[in-house]
């Protein structure tokens, strides 16, 4: 057995407490078994040659989640367009950095919303690339004409290309959701408003019936209690999604407080991805203008969201506009959009992300027998949280106690 203590530390646990300024995390092989103040801590054999990094007051937090990604998406780096002009082999060596400044971040689970399957994930879990874990929905569900349909008015159609499913009837939306658990994707994910980026549509409009998100809410509960996502902009697809039962509304711009409320109710979570608002979609002029309207829209609703009592989870849809790697920067438009505190948007990235992805048994928070995701951050995020934006901040991340980035040169 391996152990590992890092010492000298400021520790942010995830669980809410306030942070301890002279803490000790120690970990064996990939599990913690403390992190408290130094006081408190166990006694540690020297003569088994544990690993003993003095962290220099840095902070030890828990490895972040992004539980909105799009890693086949190339964010400012390229047009999405461009995966129609590659082999598929391609656009899968393409993913290989995109994974890796992920994780470099201080990422270490996501998950992708459309565009990587099954086999992405697997690879990942099994050591044949590195990256953060990967939980997959794999394709997007909508009404023709609806966000997933990409039907251009060239007659050119990317809709399969950029991960899109048509269903117009519960029959249809029943099958695609069977042949996708069947496939093995952690979550169903469907567009019950129109969206910015698609061609034909907007995101005031209504993108899935309520019948047919309830159909795909009842199949992800029948076979294996997996959660539906709903892509959900406007008030239209807002409601549909919520009072058919879907686990998380992703975007949410338009939430009114009866439909808040209800949320609270129901126990739902809503992924803001305001990191997405900073940057307008440029893939048609009618995306930008479409952009500009409902990212003003994101950034005035989404206090009211967390006032409400809410739980926010961390997703940034990186890959459709921002970056790979600048993941963490939605901690702080959290606080300065949401009125959280530093600390509370740290719990949103980690302890309700995990509670999301329903992970929060071994992830999410830095306790005894959890899985050691560790993420040690120069400075004090908890008085400026803009700091994990800037992945140069990003010190040392190690997953499952192995070391995957180790930028402030430790010896590990």
């Amino acid at each position: 057995m391996t152990t590992t203590v890092l010492h000298n530390a400021r520790l942010i646990d995830g669980t809410g407490n306030d942070p301890v300024t002279d803490a000790v995390v120690v970990i064996d092989d990939d599990t913690i078994t403390y992190a408290g103040p130094a006081a408190g801590a166990p006694a540690v054999d020297d003569s088994t040659g544990p690993v003993k990094i003095d962290l220099n007051g840095n902070t030890v937090c828990p490895g972040f989640f992004d539980v909105h990604v799009h890693l086949s998406l190339p964010g400012t780096k390229g047009s999405p367009l461009m995966a129609a002009m590659v082999p598929p082999s391609y656009r899968y060596y393409q993913l290989i950095d995109r994974l890796k400044v992920t994780l470099e971040a201080g990422v270490t689970t996501v998950r992708d919303m459309m565009g990587v399957d099954v086999g992405v994930r697997d690879a990942v879990a099994h050591g044949l690339i590195e990256g953060p874990r990967l939980l997959v929905a794999d394709k997007m569900l909508s009404q023709s004409g609806g966000h997933a349909d990409f039907h251009a008015p060239s007659g050119v159609d990317g809709t399969a290309l950029i991960g899109g499913v048509l269903v117009d009837t519960v029959d249809e939306a029943r099958l695609e959701a069977r042949e996708l658990l069947r496939d093995g994707v952690d979550v169903i994910k469907v567009a019950s408003s129109g969206g910015v980026s698609s061609p034909s549509d907007d995101p005031d409009w209504l993108g899935t019936r309520e019948e047919i998100v309830a159909a795909l809410v009842e199949e992800g509960t029948n076979y294996g209690g997996r959660p539906v996502a709903a892509h959900a902009i406007g008030l239209a697809g807002i409601t549909a999604a919520v009072k058919a039962g879907v686990r998380s509304v992703e975007h949410g711009y338009a939430l009114t407080d009866e439909l808040r409320k209800e949320m609270v109710e129901r126990g739902q979570y809503l992924v803001p991805t305001l990191l997405e608002t900073l940057h307008p979609d440029t893939a048609t002029p009618e995306a930008v203008e479409k952009s500009t309207k409902w990212h003003k829209i994101a950034q005035d609703s989404v206090r009211a969201s967390v006032e409400a009592g809410i739980k926010i989870a961390v997703g940034t849809d990186a890959g459709l506009v921002p970056d790979h790697g600048t993941n963490l920067g939605e901690i702080g438009l959290l606080v300065k959009y949401g009125g959280m505190t530093p600390v509370q948007a740290i719990v949103a990235g980690t302890k309700t992300s995990a509670e999301l992805c329903g992970l929060d048994d071994k992830l999410g928070t830095l306790e005894q027998g959890k899985l050691a995701d560790v993420v040690v951050v120069k400075g004090d995020p908890s008085t400026d949280a803009d700091s994990l934006g800037k992945p140069e901040n990003i010190l040392l991340v190690l997953k499952e106690g192995k070391t995957k980035s180790n930028r402030g040169n430790y010896a590990v």
